[in-house]
């Protein structure tokens, strides 16, 4: 992988990792139409690593309150306040992702990265959140969370192990189906990612460490997704208080397309 393929991959990690239209169907689509040597999940995961660093600061503030309500739950061994509870849905929202993550991983970097099936997801999932987006109210702001939601949301990140569903896709569907207003939903999806990319980074940037090292174009490609990632995660929160996720349901819906037509003239050439 050169720099300026590390850039690039780097750039859509961080974009389409908050942009509900998916980073690991843009990860996986983008060797195979420029013709690149294809990363692998574990580069996938690497990238995501910036992705993690983009959460972290933009929500620092958050974060915070978060971190300092952990530990209050353990000193007192209750949950009282909306901070509290927000933790505890945090780790129920996780649950789901996880167990997913440990036995489908070995199809994750194999068999559900096929353009076809990619290209599906894309349309589908994009269909999905354009029907919801529409359909269901924005009346519940982040506070009026509890816990089936947040398990219900959780199961849908599982869903996200297929490229092309997207997670913050899923998870912002999930919420908007609860009828989360936009900006909650996206704001509970943002908080989600944490645990989960940091636990895959966990399992699997070591592994990639030890095969190839930090090297120039890894360490670009991290640079490059934490910057667009948070690039990515300040526009969706301006740009959903006052519109739809109409414009992105349209992407993937289009892109999904797009990717079918070409799978279909390379099959046939």
């Amino acid at each position: 992988m050169t720099v300026f393929q590390a850039l690039v991959l780097g750039i859509l990690q961080g974009l389409a990792e908050f942009l509900p239209i998916s980073s690991s169907a843009h990860l996986t689509l983008a060797p195979w139409v420029l013709g690149w040597p294809e990363p692998g999940l574990a580069v996938d995961v690497a990238l995501h690593v910036g992705t993690l660093v983009a959460v972290l600061v933009y929500f620092r503030d958050e974060w915070m309150r978060l971190v300092a309500s952990a530990l209050e739950i353990v000193r007192t061994q209750r949950v009282q306040t909306v901070e509290q509870r927000r933790v505890l849905f945090l780790i129920v929202a996780t649950i789901p992702g996880g167990i997913a993550g440990v036995f489908l991983n070995d199809y994750a970097e194999s068999t559900f990265r096929s353009p076809e099936l990619i290209a599906i997801a894309l349309a589908a999932m994009g269909f999905l959140l354009w029907i919801v987006d529409r359909e269901r109210p924005d009346t519940r702001p982040l506070e009026s969370i509890r816990w089936s939601d947040a398990l219900l949301i959780g199961v849908t990140q599982a869903g996200a192990l297929l490229p092309g569903v997207s997670r913050s896709g899923a998870t912002i569907t999930a919420g908007r189906a609860l009828s989360l207003d936009r900006a909650s939903a996206a704001t509970f999806s943002f908080l989600m990612s944490m645990p989960i990319i940091a636990a895959a980074a966990v399992f699997k940037v070591p592994h990639l460490l030890r095969s190839g090292g930090a090297s120039l174009p890894l360490l670009v490609g991290v640079l490059a997704s934490a910057v667009s990632g948070w690039l990515a995660i300040a526009i969706v929160m301006r740009y959903v208080r006052s519109h739809s996720y109409g414009i992105f349901a349209a992407y993937r819906i289009v892109l999904g397309a797009a990717v079918l037509i070409l799978f279909f003239v390379r099959a046939r050439a």
